[in-house]
């Protein structure tokens, strides 16, 4: 485990740990063992994302609305629980311990999956897991964000979602393996996908230190209330663009559903669909970090949406159901994590005052994923009533016309250059 000199330095460990070379060289500790933590994590859940499709409408009969509503609340029914999260965090400087209680939900949640069978049990389950990575995503957020300075956030936040995506990556990989050996497929893609989220609470345990409070409790200043982060209209702007925008993005599963069946790709290789998408954001993650710094996050993360509402026109046109399509579909939806992800937290950490650093990311976070619930609701909804490609058309002209409204009256301008 490397530790970098930067003045994050004690809370990930011991700062005599050489820096690594490369392009990691300025990555804070706190960043490099974060994404550790978080690729063993994202194998464990990539590997249940990756078969859950089809698990869900093929192996237990749920209908495309009702996988629209589960999509929804794996996207954002308990996104208010960010800013419970995000709020405990602050009160109490223990943001590690916060991000744990997220991490090891999550693995319970795992184990549950292997005990229920039908459609809303899995949902409730979902709904648990969901609550583990409400609670644990702006902890561990602000701790990267308060490790760096703020004219280097695009790059932490770059590292960390690449190494998040390389377990994105693995992930589906994993569970291609599993389900080609395998008898019992599902049980067993669930098992191995619990195993390694154990795993990513002890790495966490192990390896990310916080350090003490400097004061006692009673001896701090008292945390300014939540009110005040509606004082700061970039803050405000940045909200209301994540959840514009949000509004109408597509969620993986559907797309990934709509892909299938343009191909008439085999059950047994459905899992591999994911893999291209997150190779192509492990391998533009940093970059596109490297580039929001410099050129403005503003423009990156308008320019990621974009590359959303390519891959849904190449579904939509008439393209032959070859290489061209999987290609353009993958590589497209992979830019767009990678030009977005990441970005939007880089964009928000430095309008944020450090006491209240993680409230305020959670509020992002919960704007969009508020926005994206809806969506996958309303997608969900229409497939049902008029079928797969009006439900993808009408979300392009959705997306289309959100990305004009943002790029006239607002958008992420805080946060680097614009």
């Amino acid at each position: 485990m490397y530790l970098s000199t930067s003045r994050a330095s004690d809370i990930a460990g011991d700062t005599r740990t050489p820096a690594p070379k490369g392009p990691l060289r300025a990555v804070p500790g706190t960043v490099f063992a974060l994404g550790l933590v978080s690729l063993v994590t994202d194998v464990s859940a990539e590997m249940v994302t990756a078969v859950l499709p089809l698990y869900l409408m093929a192996g237990l009969g749920m209908s495309p609305l009702a996988f629209g509503a589960l999509d929804g609340l794996h996207q954002g029914a308990t996104a208010l629980l960010r800013l419970a999260g995000g709020r405990i965090a602050d009160r109490t400087r223990r943001r590690k311990l916060v991000a744990g209680t997220g991490y090891a939900l999550s693995a319970v949640c795992k184990a549950a999956l292997l005990a229920v069978t039908t459609p809303w049990s899995v949902a409730a389950v979902l709904a648990a897991d969901r609550t583990g990575k409400g609670l644990r995503t702006a902890p561990r957020d602000a701790l990267i964000s308060l490790s760096v300075p703020p004219e280097q956030q695009g790059r932490a936040f770059g590292v960390h979602r690449a190494l998040d995506t390389a377990g994105a990556l693995l992930g589906p990989l994993a569970a291609f393996g599993v389900l080609w050996v395998a008898v019992d497929g599902y049980a067993a893609v669930f098992t191995v996908s619990c195993c390694l989220a154990v795993l990513g609470v002890v790495l966490l345990a192990l390896f990310v230190r916080e350090a003490p409070a400097p004061a006692p409790v009673a001896a701090r200043a008292p945390l300014p209330p939540v009110r005040t982060l509606l004082r700061l209209p970039g803050l405000r702007r940045l909200c209301l663009t994540a959840a514009v925008l949000g509004l109408f993005t597509v969620g993986d599963g559907f797309l990934y559903l709509l892909l299938q069946r343009r191909l008439d790709l085999s059950v047994a290789y459905f899992p591999l669909l994911p893999v291209g998408t997150a190779g192509v954001f492990l391998l533009a993650a940093l970059p596109a970090g490297r580039l929001a710094d410099r050129l403005g996050r503003r423009r990156v993360f308008l320019g990621g949406h974009v590359l959303l509402l390519g891959a849904c026109l190449l579904l939509l046109a008439p393209v032959p159901a070859g290489a061209l399509l999987v290609v353009g579909v993958l590589a497209s939806l992979g830019l767009f994590y990678a030009a977005t992800d990441g970005v939007l937290m880089a964009a928000a950490g430095p309008l944020l005052p450090p006491e209240l650093r993680t409230t305020g990311l959670a509020a992002v976070q919960t704007a969009q994923a508020l926005a994206r619930f809806a969506g996958s609701l309303l997608f969900g909804a229409a497939w049902t009533l008029w079928g797969p490609g009006p439900a993808l058309g009408l979300a392009a002209g959705g997306l289309l016309l959100s990305l004009a409204l943002v790029a006239v009256f607002g958008g992420p301008r805080a946060g680097g250059p614009s």
